[in-house]
């Protein structure tokens, strides 16, 4: 069971919504659309409709006039029961919709933003290459300028919501003699831009309904005024972006965690050995206990982090924390799931062994929790040297 932690009525209402609608109408097609790897066009079509994929921005630029913490909710509660839904929202509204917020021309938004957020067709973001993944600043992709026109050659790797995306928000290097990550420029892409073209769709070990794929750019032309902030300043802008972007990671995380949690203490109630419950056991008690309480803690981290994202405050450790914990978190509690169900959590007759096949991406994707460390330890040593 979750508190509510000091949810406002409305977050609360938020989080109810989704989690009814979750459950009812996601829970019972999550193995199948595992099981196919098929986008689930259906529910994210009505999530749309509920507002869901504008619900973190302002109802003057078309969202729904959410806060951050009630996208986090959202994004935890789909999580729960399906992490294919959790990062299909979480890819579009951190990655593809907030960078255009908050660094697009009035007129880009008045373009991207009312049709993003009502999910008309949904965003991405392009920044892993094949030779520059945790590595960022080592983009290769070029932009060149050639009269009114970018021409954009190079290619992008594990783009999420690549296939159903009508703009992409990408990075690519506009100063080819600038070192490292200067001379990176981000750039609005619309998806039928002539020499765009999507690479082959990744067989994936866990969150496989949620569509990526490579993107292509085969002397890609796109307008002048598709630049995204200050040309060569591509860099800090995604920066920025991983930083709330990993907040939402941490959510994918914690709804994944908390639904293995879920299932592993009905399970314990329901399966008998030796005569006994399984959760009158005092092992399966310890792990149990272990379960909800890091799981706890990962989502005051979490919420810590978006309420400070909300009062515009910087929350580079914060989101760094929230995002390697709950996935660490994440990770413990699927593995304790599948020892607690034994035997039939190694089968795809119970559903741990997808949330534990799901949960090893939010240790990967935005940065690696290699990565979180080191930012870490950077902010931290900042703070003593002050």
């Amino acid at each position: 069971m979750m508190t509510n932690l000091d949810l406002t009525e409305e977050q609360q209402a938020i989080r109810d919504t989704v989690r009814r609608y979750a459950r009812e109408k996601i829970a019972p097609r999550a193995a199948e659309l595992d099981a196919s790897a098929e986008f689930p066009r259906e529910t994210v079509k009505e999530l749309a409709e509920m507002g869901i994929f504008g619900i973190g921005f302002p109802e003057d630029e078309g969202g729904m006039g959410g806060d951050t913490l009630s996208y986090i909710l959202a994004v935890e509660e789909l999580s729960r029961v399906d992490g294919s839904h959790g990062i299909t929202l979480a890819a579009h509204c951190s990655l593809g919709v907030w960078p255009i917020y908050a660094f697009g021309t009035p007129e880009q938004k008045a373009k991207y933003m009312p049709k993003i957020c009502a999910g008309e067709y949904l965003s991405s973001f392009g920044l892993t290459e094949p030779e520059a993944g945790s590595d960022a600043g080592g983009t290769r992709t070029t932009a060149v300028l050639d009269g009114d026109q970018w021409v954009i050659n190079g290619s992008k790797q594990f783009i999420t919501n690549a296939t159903h995306a009508g703009v992409l928000v990408i990075t690519a290097r506009t100063d080819l003699e600038a070192k490292r990550s200067h001379g990176i420029s981000a750039f609005l892409l619309e998806t039928d831009a002539p020499g765009f073209s999507l690479g082959k769709k990744e067989d994936k070990l866990g969150l496989r309904a949620s569509d990526t794929r490579a993107l292509v750019f085969e002397d890609c032309r796109i307008p002048k005024d598709a630049l995204l902030g200050e040309e060569g300043h591509g860099f800090p802008i995604f920066m920025k972006t991983l930083d709330g972007g990993r907040i939402s990671i941490a959510a994918l995380a914690l709804g994944i965690g908390q639904g293995a949690l879920d299932e592993a203490a009905t399970y314990s109630m329901e399966r008998k050995q030796f005569g006994r419950r399984i959760c009158d056991f005092q092992m399966i008690q310890t792990y149990l206990a272990d379960m909800h309480t890091e799981l706890t803690a990962a989502r005051h981290l979490t919420y810590h982090a978006a309420r400070l994202k909300d009062a515009g405050r910087r929350h580079v450790i914060e989101s760094a924390m929230a995002k390697y914990f709950a996935s660490t978190a994440a990770m413990k509690a699927t593995c304790l799931a599948i020892q607690i169900h034994g035997g039939y959590g190694y089968t795809k007759d119970y559903p741990v062994e997808r949330y534990f096949r799901d949960a090893k991406l939010c240790e990967i994707g935005e940065g690696t929790s290699e990565i979180q460390r080191i930012v870490i330890a950077r902010e931290l040593l900042k703070m003593h040297a002050d």
